[in-house]
C-alpha cells in the first residue's frame, strides 16, 4: 500500500513532539515523536504495557502530556482540542456503548455531540452500507459480537472523520468477520483520503492495512518503517516475526544490568 502525497499546504493528521507522560514519577511513554500524513494509515505497535493507549489517549486529547506536545491538524490538544474532535473518530471493541439505547438512538447521540447535519439520513446511509438495518431498533446490549462490531465501525465513521483512531478493531472477531472490517476501512481511507492510527496486536492485518508501523517497547519507540522495510531490515520472513525480535531484545537498562 502506498501512502498518499503530504499537500503542502496541508497540516499533517498528527504531530507528535517529544511526548512524554509520567505517573507518579513513572514514565509511561518516553519522549516520542512522530508524524501521521493525510491519507496515511500508521500501525502503533507494542506489546502490553508499552504506552500505546496512553499516546492515542494524548492524542485525543484526554489525558494530559507531562512534556511534549501533540498537536491534530494544526491545533494544539492539550489547549484546544474541542476545534477538531468533530474531525476525528475513535473505535475500539473494548469500549461499549450504553445497553439500552437501541442501535439507532445511540448513534443519534453520537451523532448529535459530533454536531453532524441531517443525522437521520447519516444513519440511513450508514444502515445500508454497513448492513444494520435488521438490528437498528434493537437495544445494543441484546447484540451478537458481530453486530456490535458493525455498529461500533457505523459510530465511527458517523461524522465523516478525517482521523480515525483505531485501538485493535478486529480483536476477537471470527476471521470473515475481521476481513469484513479491514475491508471497510481500507475503502474508507481510499475515499475519503482519511489518515488512520491502528493499534494492534495482529500483525497480518498491520502488514495489509499499514504503509508505516511504529513499534514501541516500555514507552519509547524502538524502531519504525514499512512493514516491507522493517522485514528486510530484520532479515525475516513476516512482521510478526520483527516484532518479536524487536519486543524480546534486552533494553539498555538490562544490558547494564
Amino acid at each position: 500500500m502506498t501512502a498518499l502525497p503530504l499537500i503542502e499546504s496541508e497540516h499533517p493528521a498528527i504531530e507528535v513532539d517529544a511526548l512524554e507522560k509520567r505517573y507518579r514519577g513513572v514514565p509511561a511513554v518516553r519522549g516520542i515523536s512522530f508524524r501521521l500524513a493525510p491519507g496515511e494509515v500508521l500501525g502503533l505497535l507494542g506489546g502490553n504495557g508499552a504506552g500505546k493507549t496512553t499516546t492515542i489517549g494524548m492524542i485525543m486529547g484526554l489525558v494530559l502530556p507531562s512534556s511534549g506536545r501533540v498537536r491534530v491538524f494544526g491545533t494544539d490538544m492539550a489547549k484546544d482540542r474541542y476545534a477538531v474532535l468533530h474531525r476525528m473518530n475513535f473505535e475500539s471493541p473494548y469500549v461499549d456503548m450504553p445497553h439500552r439505547l437501541t442501535v439507532r438512538q445511540n448513534l443519534e447521540v453520537f451523532g448529535m455531540l459530533y454536531g453532524v447535519p441531517h443525522i437521520k439520513d447519516r444513519i440511513a446511509e450508514l444502515a445500508r452500507d454497513l448492513h444494520l438495518e435488521a438490528f437498528l431498533d434493537r437495544e445494543a446490549g441484546q447484540l451478537s459480537a458481530g453486530q456490535k462490531t458493525r455498529v461500533a465501525l457505523a459510530k465511527a465513521l458517523v461524522n465523516h472523520p478525517d482521523l480515525l483512531l483505531l485501538d485493535e478493531p478486529t480483536a476477537s472477531l471470527d476471521p470473515d468477520t475481521a476481513d469484513w472490517v479491514r475491508t471497510r476501512l481500507e475503502t474508507y481511507r481510499r475515499d475519503q483520503n482519511a489518515s488512520i492510527l491502528l493499534a494492534s496486536h495482529n500483525m497480518a492485518e498491520v502488514e495489509r492495512l499499514c504503509d508505516r508501523v511504529i513499534i514501541m517497547k516500555a514507552g519509547a519507540i524502538a524502531d519504525e518503517g514499512s512493514p516491507s522495510a522493517l522485514i528486510e531490515k530484520y532479515g525475516r520472513h513476516s512482521l510478526e516475526e520483527v516484532f518479536l525480535d524487536v519486543v524480546r531484545a534486552p533494553t539498555q537498562t538490562e544490558h547494564a544490568a
